[in-house]
């Protein structure tokens, strides 16, 4: 046989042998002697030039796959070469020479290892070793392993001379810290230089229960307001396990330690540890609560930790502020003393904090305050007087509010009544009342209700009504006038003359029958009020009998001139004694003029032949009352053609009466002036007798002081009213040719008026006699 070595790095075409040589063949005779080379295995590899002999690479060989078994360490190529002529048969072996051309591998990426955390230190695991197809010192010689502070490894040999680690556990497990260790494995080979293979060896640490439960915190403080809903979420316990698995799987209970009420007000989840409310809180029925949780784990030896929880229940403001009234003084008198207490007022509220505190009002404007005292106590005092008849009674509303956020509230309203004291005088609704009564009223016929008022009560209200005595011309009010004392109608006693007289002025008293009673009194001021009740009397001409009046007139009188002025009186008031003239009758009505308001009696015209040498002229004077009253005069008169003596003086009459052609305006001149008079001498009395100044006694008789003094008299009783009347009386007079005299009468205002014919110039028809009268 013959024995070749070649090495395993050789590159295709590389020649190996000359067989040729190598067999002593002449190469010339090798095409002669057909050499055939046969390959027995892997013929793939090598190849023979039949020409020269040469035995070459044909493929590069890998002896690695050609020797697959690694029991030896030689590996050979077997070829046959075959000669003939003569026939020859050649063995030949050709050793293939290893080269490291393979690095050491594992059968897989990575190797799962799982040990218990429990597992003690020195504890060995085996690990699957490295292959490398190389051989001898090209092998796998050793390993590596990545540093860890809990693993190293020990290479072992086997008895076919591999090599190989185990993994040694040189420091305890915890797999809480960490769980999973990632290792990294090295195999080297022996080559020059040497090749290496790696693989991860991954450590997962197995969980044991060695871990108890653990919470957050070991004393909870939670804070929830009271009226949380039911299901509200307290807490969420988290206890935490570090453990895994079952050993982690925790289950949540109440220990022995926690109340029933507790148990009963919150429900704990076993499964989440989440703690809900199940009843209702009331911060003011109970506001903390404690408990103790356990958590637990399911691991085969049970571990346990455990918390305490302290619930505080916040105050809602979920209570309305009470108002308590300890006292109440009701009915008060009016007249009360200030400061005084009338009730005593106790304000609570179950909440607490701003919740509650309290504050207690009552309304603006009323005539008290609130005093504070100790305890949410207040006082209700009278800050000011009170007055019933203002305010009978106050409705008091005491309003308690707390100061939580919103603000509850609540009031409760109570009546004060007052009790009435007599402060209070009767009050008439005119301090002046003005009655104007019709003259000639019927006895007992009511004037009018002077009714006062009194805002006090019961017998501080009842008025009694008393007329103030005081006479007047000797006769007292109460004969004049009646007052009801219970309602205040006032009554007429007798039957009033407007002529006689005009007014009366006293007061009325009204008292209460309070103790000590009050009164107050109202002046009355009876004005009796003119009716037409008295007929013009015919003044002038004058005519001492009958109604007739005789007058002689020249008969060449001229137009215009004046024959006759018509006066008549009424003592009626100013408006029933506006008198107006008219014809009744007129013998020649072209002839002769009236002027209605002045009375004048004028010719028209001058007379003439034709003329009736008498006219008879009937003159009507009419008031102005409704139904009008009238009075007549009948002139007659007779013209004549020569002026005897008496006419001397005539001539004197339109020189007088030209003195008087303004008589209008004297009249008007002289009526403002004495009303102007009359109105000072009526408030002058008025103030004399407000001052209670009894009458002279010296002073002639009169019925009310309040009528004025210029009233007069004539002879024949008709009444003269004022100043006009005098100058009206005094034309009258002087136009009959009578001298009148006006003089005062003794320790009196009133006048003496004389009327005596003149001394000279009486005309001898003249028949008119001296008269006196009275004004």
């Amino acid at each position: 046989v013959t024995h070749y070595s070649i090495p395993e790095e050789l590159k295709e075409g590389s020649v190996v042998a000359n067989l040729a040589n190598d067999l002593s063949v002449d190469v010339t005779s090798l095409i002669r002697r057909k050499m055939r080379v046969d390959i027995i295995a892997n013929k793939k590899y090598l190849d023979v030039n039949k020409e020269t002999g040469e035995l070459y690479i044909a493929e590069k060989i890998d002896r690695e796959h050609i020797c697959t078994t690694k029991w030896t360490s030689s590996c050979y190529l077997k070829l046959e070469v075959t000669l003939e002529n003569p026939l020859r048969i050649f063995n030949i072996e050709l050793e293939i020479l290893d080269m490291n051309d393979n690095a050491p591998q594992f059968r897989r990426d990575a190797i799962h290892l799982d040990l218990s955390e429990s597992t003690s230190a020195g504890e060995r695991f085996s690990l699957s070793n490295a292959v490398d197809p190389d051989v001898g010192s090209n092998s796998v010689s050793t390993y590596h392993l990545s540093e860890s502070e809990h693993f190293n490894i020990e290479v072992q040999t086997g008895r076919d001379g591999s090599k190989f680690a185990d993994l040694i556990l040189k420091k305890a497990l915890d797999r809480e810290q960490q769980e999973m260790h990632n290792l990294i494995l090295t195999a080297v080979d022996g080559g020059k230089p040497p090749r290496s293979g790696t693989v991860s060896i991954i450590v997962h640490v197995l969980d044991t229960n060695d871990n108890a439960p653990l919470f957050d915190k070991s004393i909870y403080n939670v804070k929830i307001t009271e009226n949380s809903p039911i299901g509200s979420l307290v807490i969420d316990l988290n206890a935490t396990d570090l453990d895994e698995g079952s050993n982690s799987d925790l289950s949540y209970s109440y220990s022995l330690y926690t109340p029933e009420k507790t148990q009963e007000t919150f429900y704990l989840n076993p499964s989440t540890g989440e703690i809900t409310v199940k009843g209702m809180l009331n911060y003011e029925d109970f506001n903390i609560y404690d408990m103790e949780v356990i958590a637990a784990d399911r691991g085969i030896n049970s571990l346990s930790g455990q918390c305490t929880i302290k619930i505080q229940i916040e105050d809602m403001n979920d209570n309305h502020p009470e108002i308590s009234i300890k006292s109440f003084q009701s009915p008060v008198s009016e007249n009360i003393d200030v400061d005084t207490v009338i009730a005593v007022v106790s304000v609570s509220d179950k909440d607490s904090g701003n919740n509650g505190v309290v504050d207690l009002r009552i309304p603006n404007n009323m005539p008290f305050k609130l005093r504070e005292s100790p305890d949410n106590f207040y006082k209700l005092v009278v800050s000011e007087p009170l007055d019933r008849e203002k305010v009978p009674e106050y409705d008091i509303t005491f309003t308690v509010t707390d100061r939580g956020s919103p603000p509850l509230s609540d009031n409760e309203t109570m009546t004060l009544q007052l009790l009435d004291v007599n402060d209070n005088v009767p009050h008439f609704p005119q301090s002046f009342y003005t009655i104007r009564v019709m003259e000639n009223n019927a006895p007992g016929a009511l004037l009018s209700s002077l009714s006062a008022f009194d805002p006090d009560l019961h017998e501080n209200q009842y008025l009694v009504y008393f007329i103030l005595e005081k006479e007047i011309a000797n006769t007292s009010m109460s004969m004049l006038f009646s007052i009801n004392p219970e309602n205040g109608n006032l009554y007429a006693l007798k039957t009033f003359d407007y002529e006689m007289e005009k007014d009366f002025l006293f007061h009325i008293e009204a008292r209460d029958s309070g103790s000590p009673p009050l009164s107050s009194n109202v002046t009355v001021h009876i004005i009796i009020v003119d009716q037409n009740d008295n007929a013009p009397v015919i003044v002038s001409p004058w005519r001492a009998h009958g109604s007739v009046v005789e007058e002689k007139i020249p008969r060449s009188t001229d137009k215009g001139s004046l024959v006759a002025k018509v006066i008549a009186l009424d003592v009626d008031s100013v408006h029933n004694s506006r008198v107006t003239y008219q014809f009744l009758q007129v013998t020649d009505a072209s002839l002769f003029s009236l002027d209605q308001y002045s009375g004048e009696i004028r010719t028209m015209r001058m007379f003439s032949y034709k003329d009736s040498r008498h006219q008879r002229l009937v003159v009507v004077a009419k008031d102005n009352g409704d139904p009008a009253l009238s009075a007549t005069v009948t002139i007659k008169l007779s013209t004549v053609e020569t002026a005897v003596k008496a006419y001397s003086d005539m001539t004197e009459v339109p020189l007088e009466y030209d003195i008087f052609s303004d008589l209008n305006l004297y009249l008007v001149i002289g009526l403002g002036s004495v009303s102007f008079l009359l109105l000072i001498t009526i408030l002058v009395t008025i103030v004399l007798k407000c001052q209670k100044v009894k009458p002279s006694k010296a002073a002639p008789p009169c019925r009310n002081s309040v009528i004025s003094e210029r009233n007069s008299t004539i002879a024949d009783s008709t009444l003269v009213s004022n100043d006009a009347y005098w100058y009206s009386l005094f034309l009258a007079e002087t136009r009959k040719g009578k001298l009148v005299v006006r003089q005062p009468m003794p320790k009196g205002s009133r006048y003496i008026v004389s009327s005596i014919p003149r001394s000279t110039g009486m005309s001898e028809t003249s028949d008119s006699a001296p008269s006196t009268l009275q004004v």
